[in-house]
């Protein structure tokens, strides 16, 4: 069988930062499945890649996938890329990869762009060990978690979006202790991007008087 689906990263912001593999598998492919195919057709036009488009976000996920295997199962090879970084990171892919494998559809994961991994080496926070919790519940279950993340020996690692980012920090304040330290790193490898460091209650005061823009990574310091 000669299919096989390619999880494809995609650049977090700068352009240079896609791989050459990454570049040619995207031109090879039959068929290249997109979170947005808007912001993908910025990147494939930008380098000059003619392969079509198919949509595959959370809310058609489930109903792609019988489909997509159907396509695999007919020596198609298919490309997955998300808005931006590595699929199934807080993106779909998940699903789609899980029945591959159910139906002995090969599946190769290329390394490459994923926003944790320089938040985290940059923080100047212990990265030796971690956890990555991604984005929190936005009701149900965030407070328990939140405390379940509270006596975390490891350094914890999550996504947020800019309009509730104060909220969240907030949050950790009241259930964290005011030592902890943690670095909030945003729009990563563009031009705006920034990275401020310092213990809860500063970095909470700093957001309150900066309205933040762009992806959010959050890092925090394991228990002192």
């Amino acid at each position: 069988m000669n299919s096989k689906l390619y999880l494809v990263p995609t650049p977090i912001g700068n352009l240079e930062d896609i791989t050459l593999r990454a570049l040619r598998i995207l031109k090879e492919v039959n068929l290249i499945l997109a979170e947005d195919t808007r912001k993908t057709g910025v990147l494939l036009r930008h380098f000059a890649i003619p392969t079509r488009m198919q949509s595959f976000h959370k809310f058609n996920e489930h109903r792609k996938v019988s489909r997509s295997i159907e396509l695999l199962e007919n020596e198609s090879k298919i490309a997955l890329v998300s808005d931006a970084g590595t699929p199934s990171i807080s993106d779909p892919g998940f699903l789609l990869v899980r029945g591959c494998l159910q139906h002995n559809i090969e599946v190769e994961c290329l390394p490459g762009a994923t926003a944790f991994v320089p938040a985290l080496v940059n923080s100047g926070l212990p990265s030796d060990r971690f956890v990555f919790e991604g984005f929190l519940p936005h009701k149900k279950g965030r407070a328990k978690r939140l405390e379940a993340l509270k006596m975390e020996d490891r350094t914890i690692i999550l996504y947020e979006s800019p309009h509730r980012l104060v909220k969240t920090l907030n949050q950790l304040k009241e259930v964290f202790s005011k030592d902890h330290k943690v670095s909030v790193a945003r729009e990563l490898s563009k031009i705006h991007e920034e990275n401020i460091r310092g213990n809860l209650e500063e970095v909470v005061d700093y957001f309150s008087n900066a309205q933040p823009k762009g992806e959010i990574v959050i890092v925090i310091s394991p228990v002192l």
